[in-house]
């Protein structure tokens, strides 16, 4: 399959303003990635879609769908628990336009690793975009075993997967035993070269939202063969990396939005702003690679 991300697709922030979503800075937002970045991941959890109300959720996918106008690709997050409300939200984002899905694994119920292949398979049936599944055991509590993925690459339109575990002893695996055009992209920013140079495709990122030229850069390096360059771009952000998951995401990236004056860094509850200390650590590392602030 196509490589949807293009390399680096930026999992984009949802700017809010007084309590309501600020289409006009998204608007700002997807231009700006629309020049700078490979893709945009729509509505998934750097967007703080699970604090949207259903008429949000669709808003915010049709607008950015409508505002790139087939640019670049825009892959929308449609995962839920509920592999019912998952097919729902798949065959909307189809109809909307989106050239992908993003699914995560089920939560909270969560289920077996073969209660995870019907998952996928039943989406999958219910489409006919191309789907990234999305595993972040860290959130979801469900991980997808490397034997889960090999039968999942098997499915028509599951094009890879968005690994975020952490575990590069797993993602070394993943990549092993999968067909060679099963996509991996790595879903942890300080990641992205070592899981590259294991044979992985690119990154879904958060760091892209504030240094999208810089990251896409950085993968690119890498493909064009400049190790060196990609290296030291890995090592030299990693810092930043670090400082932006300090707290959960996306309350550091839209802090740091904030003192860039891209939007307001306003949250939506349960999320809450940085604690004074962890700010003042972040505005550091932000200074270390050169960001006014």
């Amino acid at each position: 399959m196509n490589d949807l991300v293009r390399g680096c697709g930026v999992a984009l922030v949802t700017p809010f303003l007084n309590g309501e979503i600020d289409f006009e800075t998204l608007g700002t937002l997807v231009d700006m990635h629309v020049e700078k970045s490979g893709s945009i991941i729509a509505a998934g959890t750097t967007s703080e879609a699970a604090t949207m109300t259903d008429d949000e959720y669709h808003q915010v996918v049709e607008f950015i769908v409508k505002r790139v106008d087939k640019r670049i690709p825009v892959i929308a997050g449609a995962g839920s628990n509920c592999t019912l409300s998952a097919i729902k939200k798949a065959k909307f984002c189809e109809e909307a336009g989106a050239d992908g899905l993003l699914i995560v694994t089920p939560y909270y119920n969560k289920t077996t690793q073969r209660g995870l292949v019907n998952h996928y398979k039943m989406i999958a049936e219910s489409t006919s975009l191309p789907i990234i599944v999305y595993n972040v055991p860290g959130r979801t509590g469900m991980n997808i075993e490397p034997k889960t993925c090999l039968e999942l690459s098997k499915i028509d339109n599951i094009a890879g997967i968005k690994e975020a575990s952490g575990n590069i002893s797993m993602v070394a695996e993943i990549i092993r035993i999968c067909p060679k055009d099963f996509l991996v992209y790595s879903g942890n920013d300080d990641m992205v070269v070592p899981l590259m140079a294991l044979g992985g495709h690119g990154v879904i990122s958060v760091v892209a939202n504030i240094l999208p030229a810089e990251t896409k850069k950085m993968v690119d390096d890498f493909n064009n063969g400049d190790l060196k360059a990609a290296r030291d771009a890995q090592l030299s952000l990693n810092g930043l990396i670090n400082a932006l998951f300090i707290e959960t995401n996306p309350i550091p990236v839209k802090e740091a939005m904030g003192l860039m004056n891209m939007c307001s860094p306003e949250l939506r509850a349960p999320l809450y702003p940085m604690s004074l200390e962890n700010k003042e650590k972040l505005i550091q590392e932000m200074k270390n690679c050169g960001i006014s602030c």
